[in-house]
């Protein structure tokens, strides 16, 4: 395979794996530019619309879920609009911070470094989080308070460090407030569809004359879709089998070593 079309697939295959468990696919993706030498300013925009295709995977894998809140609304059903009241509510802080700290974040973006210890911390963070939180109250998305919904959404801007992981951020941010795992990691996956078509929507309006460049022309866009798009529908349905039955700790000590070796490896080099 051309080396073009091999980092492309890597890239599909990393932002699959890792937009929706709590390691921090923007992250993976630095580090990725990194160890492959490719010049990560250069595949930004590519970066952006192929974290559209792991979007895309959870509106296929719950669709059911969409249509009965849809259906719901139509018929003024008061467990539809609370659903939909809080996904906007802790939707809200996302869109008001990251407006306001887009140009902060974006230098961010360019330091490895600071991905490699936001790991460290963030498998330490999931680990005492894991043994101190007990008590999980709320198991149903419409049932979460209004109150603690605008707290999820606003420990979700943490994530905003690259690093540090907006699934990791917001299903930690829930079980903190007594939501019980599964639903915090739903809660997740589809808080990650208003949040990142904002995002992807604001680097569309900076960034949209990348689309027509060499390196990332609408072949390699389309493969990492599709690519992306694939994996995470696989990934979705396997995490929430796992984090049922065993928590969230596997992924604090991949977070850990993964971060330690990344820091090992940037010193090295």
């Amino acid at each position: 395979m051309d080396l073009h079309y091999l980092t492309v697939v890597l890239l599909g295959i990393v932002e699959g794996l890792t937009e929706f468990l709590p390691v921090s696919s923007t992250g993976h993706l630095i580090l990725a530019s990194e160890l492959l030498g490719y010049d990560a300013s250069t595949w930004a925009m590519f970066n952006v619309i192929i974290q559209l295709g792991a979007i895309l995977a959870v509106v296929v894998l719950y669709w059911r879920t969409f249509w009965a809140v849809g259906m719901g609304l139509l018929r003024r059903e008061p467990v539809s609009w609370r659903f939909l009241r809080n996904l906007i509510i802790a939707f809200i802080p996302a869109a008001v911070i990251g407006l306001a700290l887009h140009d902060y974040v974006e230098i961010l973006l360019g330091a490895p470094q600071v991905v490699a210890w936001a790991l460290v911390a963030g498998g330490v963070a999931i680990l005492l989080i894991e043994r101190m939180v007990k008590e999980q109250r709320f198991h149903g998305i419409a049932d979460i308070p209004v109150v603690r919904v605008l707290g999820i959404g606003l420990i979700q801007c943490i994530a905003m460090i690259p690093g540090v992981s907006r699934s990791g951020a917001t299903i930690m941010g829930a079980l903190t407030l007594g939501v019980e795992r599964r639903t915090a990691a739903e809660f997740s996956f589809f808080l990650a569809i208003p949040t990142m078509l904002g995002a992807s929507a604001l680097e569309l309006l900076k960034k949209g004359d990348q689309l027509t460049s060499a390196a990332v022309g609408w072949d390699s866009i389309a493969l990492g879709f599709v690519v992306s798009f694939i994996v995470a529908l696989l990934v979705i349905k396997w995490f929430v089998g796992l984090v049922s039955k065993h928590g969230f700790a596997p992924f604090a000590w991949y977070r850990i070593i993964a971060g330690i070796a990344a820091l090992a490896w940037l010193n090295l080099r």
